[in-house]
This record gives structure tokens, C-alpha cells and sequence, in this order.
């Protein structure tokens, strides 16, 4: 009886230890997610931001070298803003970034927009303005920038359109229902956590008196046949 006892409040004791792992890593993984929660910005979104802001600083890069390749930034600024020629002139595809990026910041950064509709907007107009402008402008007649500044331009916006769609929205909402689940699980732990021991778990039946009775006489018998 002694070693069943002892047996009984060992395996109760195990299973108390289990489920106190158990809670406290719960209680750990919530408390990660609800400090995830409370940060202005997920880290994907973060990088996808700065990704944008990449995509306007390359772009200005780019326009302000090809400006003063043809002649010193003053007299070329005159030529492509002052002097616009849609024909001819790389402002609009600058202009176009800055679009991009004014849009993109205020839907995913200011707003935190959780839906596509803001880059589908940008990439459509990023796409259309650029065919539009290769098919009928003479910017492939001007050099290597007649063919960096649009191809850069397009490739950036659907990479944005790619990045947004396939790693910040599913990321986003992988973690709001892994965060949702922490708390059901946490009372489930709770509800499986074992109670007090009681005295009724390591009750032992005595023993039967007839039992004890019926083993007497078959000792005697066994006796009197070894006599």
C-alpha cells in the first residue's frame, strides 16, 4: 500500500510539474505576442516601407545623374520642368515615384492598411504611364537613361505589389491568429491542471476475511499431505 501511495503522489507530482512548463511557456508566448501587438508597426511592414523609400531615392539617383550627364542639373531642371515635353523629359518618372511612394507611406504606414487596394492602384498607373510612355515618346533615343529610368521604375513597383502581397499581408495575418490562439490555449491549461491530493485517491479495500479464511485451509491441507 505504502508503494502504491508513493507511486500515486510521484505521478501526481510529475504531472503538476508538466503542466506548470506547460502554463508558463504559454504564459511566455502571450506575453511576446501581446508586445507584438502593441508596436506601431510589424517588422515585415517595416521593411516593406523602407523598401518604398528605396524605390523614390533610387529614382531621384538615377534623374539626377542623367541630369547632369546632358549638360549641369540647372539648365536640364529648366528643360524637364520648366520646359516640359512629355516626349522627351524623365521628370514625369520621378514624379511618378514620389506618387508611389506618397500613397504607399500613407496606406501602409500612416494607415496601416491591411488590404491591397493602394499598391494595385500605384503598380496599375506605375504600369500603364510607363508602356504608354516608351510607345510614344523618344526616350529610347536618349541614351542608356532612356532605357534604366522606365525599366527601373517598373520592375520596382511590382516588386513592391509582390513583396506586399506574398510576405506582409500573410505575415501579418499568420500572426494575429497565432495570437488569437494563445489565449485559448492557455485556459485549456488551466482547466487540465491537477486539483489537491485527497485521501479517497489511495484508498485500499481491506482485506476479506473469508479470503483470509479460505487461504488458512488450503495451507492446512497442504500440510497434512507433505505429513
Amino acid at each position: 500500500m505504502e508503494r502504491a501511495l508513493s507511486g500515486s503522489v510521484d505521478s501526481r507530482a510529475s504531472l503538476h510539474t508538466v503542466s506548470s512548463i506547460n502554463a508558463a511557456q504559454l504564459s511566455a508566448r502571450l506575453e511576446s505576442y501581446e508586445s507584438g501587438e502593441k508596436k506601431s508597426i510589424s517588422d515585415v511592414r517595416r521593411t516593406f516601407c523602407l523598401f518604398v523609400t528605396f524605390d523614390l531615392l533610387f529614382i531621384t539617383l538615377l534623374w539626377i545623374i542623367e541630369l547632369n550627364v546632358d549638360g549641369g542639373i540647372e539648365k536640364q531642371l529648366s528643360k524637364e520642368v520648366l520646359y516640359y515635353d512629355y516626349h522627351s523629359s524623365f521628370f514625369d518618372i520621378f514624379v511618378l515615384a514620389v506618387f508611389r511612394f506618397t500613397l504607399l507611406i500613407l496606406a501602409y504606414a500612416v494607415c496601416k492598411l491591411r488590404h491591397w487596394w493602394a499598391i494595385a492602384i500605384t503598380t496599375a498607373v506605375t504600369s500603364a504611364f510607363l508602356i504608354v510612355k516608351v510607345i510614344i515618346s523618344k526616350l529610347l533615343t536618349q541614351g542608356a537613361f532612356g532605357y534604366l529610368l522606365p525599366i527601373m521604375s517598373f520592375v520596382l513597383a511590382w516588386i513592391e505589389t509582390w513583396f506586399l502581397d506574398f510576405k506582409v499581408l500573410p505575415q501579418e495575418t499568420e500572426d494575429e491568429n497565432r495570437f488569437q490562439s494563445v489565449p485559448d490555449a492557455s485556459e485549456r491549461a488551466v482547466l487540465i491542471q491537477p486539483g489537491p491530493l485527497s485521501d479517497g485517491q489511495f484508498y485500499s479495500p481491506p482485506e476479506s476475511v473469508a479470503d483470509s479464511d479460505e487461504e488458512m485451509e488450503e495451507k492446512q491441507d497442504h500440510e497434512k499431505l507433505v505429513l
